[in-house]
Formats: structure tokens, sequence, C-alpha cells
């Protein structure tokens, strides 16, 4: 049976967050989570959609692609498909040909669960091992214990505000109110919430969106950060316990995050909330 790539439209979005959804569970490895395309969301419906690459087979969704950048793509597999040898094939075929509308030509990263049969494909084909990154894991069958700082959910009122977190958080980040509500637009934002952490002087030190991906399933942080300001207090600690209460609360079976290797600092944070590292992944890269 023929696989069909596909661009799917705004009112297409929807299939393709489902199926994320119900790919997820807690033996899977880490994997492209709907959180990551509610986080996307922030650039607006059409530019997501524009991003966005599913392929399907006899109606099925069986896998599905981010463009997180245009020479990145960020692609996770049906669970009973991550050994289909016909859709591996396809696959390595539409990434590395730039025809296909898939990547360019040049330079290009893929980011894919660890075990699945397109690593080996891509691997015989030239590309190397990328950029190494460290999941982490929180299980949330027990209750979580409280932060010792005041935790807020940031609704529309508290878009700027959370906004301000963020982009003190992450250099170079251009995130505002306005892509705040544009976030809390898409489908995914349904199952989501933003939290801010602040301390005995009322400011403002740290920002956490979290996605379910719904009852009995991870969810995901997608984006953390602690105002630049703050660092070195424990607010980035604080406020991943609050994230995994927040998650619990979703009905999510635990709480999943993933950040560079490189970044030992990001690593030490989340042990500190009780994430438990899992083995390293890397991205798969054309030279």
């Amino acid at each position: 049976m023929a696989i069909e790539l596909r661009t799917p439209g705004v009112d297409e979005l929807d299939e393709a967050v489902d199926a994320l959804r119900a790919w997820q569970h807690d033996t899977a490895p880490m994997q492209l989570h709907p959180g990551d395309l509610g986080w996307y969301w922030r650039t607006g419906a059409e530019r997501t959609a524009a991003s966005v690459r599913a392929w399907r087979r006899g109606g099925r969704v069986v896998a599905v692609g981010l463009l997180d950048g245009p020479t990145l793509l960020r692609l996770t597999l049906a669970p009973d498909a991550h050994q289909d040898v016909e859709l591996a094939r396809q696959l390595l075929a539409d990434v590395g040909d730039p025809k296909r509308g898939v990547l360019p030509e040049g330079p290009v990263d893929i980011e894919a669960p660890r075990g699945v049969l397109l690593h080996d494909l891509l691997a015989a084909a030239g590309w190397r091992t990328g950029e190494a990154w460290t999941p982490l894991r929180r299980d949330l069958t027990e209750p979580v214990r409280p932060p010792a700082v005041r935790i807020e959910v940031a609704g529309p009122d508290r878009a700027d505000a959370y906004a301000a977190v963020h982009r003190s958080a992450f250099d170079g980040s251009a995130f505002d109110g306005a892509r705040w509500h544009a976030m809390a637009a898409g489908a995914p934002y349904a199952q989501a919430r933003c939290l801010l952490a602040y301390d005995d002087e009322g400011a403002a030190v740290a920002a956490v969106t979290v996605w379910s991906a719904g009852p009995g399933r991870p969810g995901l942080l997608e984006p953390m950060g602690v105002h630049r300001d703050h660092r070195g207090r424990g607010h980035g600690a604080a406020i991943c316990l609050a994230a995994a209460a927040a998650l619990r609360e979703l009905g999510a079976s635990s709480a999943l995050v993933g950040t560079p290797s490189a970044n030992t600092a990001a690593v030490a944070t989340y042990k500190a909330a009780g994430f438990r590292s899992w083995p390293e992944v890397r991205d798969r890269s054309r030279p």
C-alpha cells in the first residue's frame, strides 16, 4: 500500500495532534509530543501547518514531522511502525530529495526516536551522529511536594509577564504577548498550562509551559526558563516541581523534558526536581 506524504492545511492539524497524543506512552522513547506542536503554534496556525509533514498509509497517519527551523526535522512514528521497512525506506527517500519538500540540500539534521529502523538507514546513507540530548522523566504516580515559591497559572491577563520572563531566560527570544495568545489559540493548548514562579519580593522569576497528551499519558515541559537576574537560587527546580504537579492534576502519568547534554546546569536542575535521566539520544546529521 502506497505511503503518501502531505503538508496539512490548518484544518487538518488536529489529525496530526491526535496522532501524536495517541502515540505517547510511558515505555516509549523520547519523541515528538503534541506539546512540541503546541509550542510551535506561537508562530501562528498557518506557519505551524506549513511546518508539519505527515505520512499516511491506507488513510492512517504513520509518521509526523515538524520542521523546527529550515534544516531540522523532528520526526516520530506510530509505535507499531518503528521497524517498518517500507516506511523507513520511504522516509529516507523523502528526507534525501529536496524536491519532496521536507529538507533542503546541504547540512541538515533529523531528530527521531531512539531505536527506530530509520536511524540504521540514515547511517548507511552517510548521515553522522549529531548533537547529544538528555531525556529526563519524572513518574507522577505519587503526589508532588509543593515548591517553596509562589506559583501562579499565567492566563491571558498574565501573558506579557510570562513573555518577559521567557525573553530574559532565552537569549534572542522574540516571544511576546501576541505570540502567547497565538499559542493559546492552538488545539494542543486545550490541555496545557503556563506557570509563573514569584520570589518573596513579588518578582516573576521563572516560567514554564506544561502540555498534557491526555490522562494516563506522559506530559511535556516545553519550555522552562529562569529570569537571568534570579538564577542560582533554586527557582528552576521549584518551577519544575510545580510543572510536575500541574501535569499530575491534568492526569499525566509522567513528566518529560529533554535538554542538550552539554547544558549540565539544566540537567542538574531537572534532577533536583526529581527527574531521572534516560540514555542519551543523538540527532542524525547530513554533512
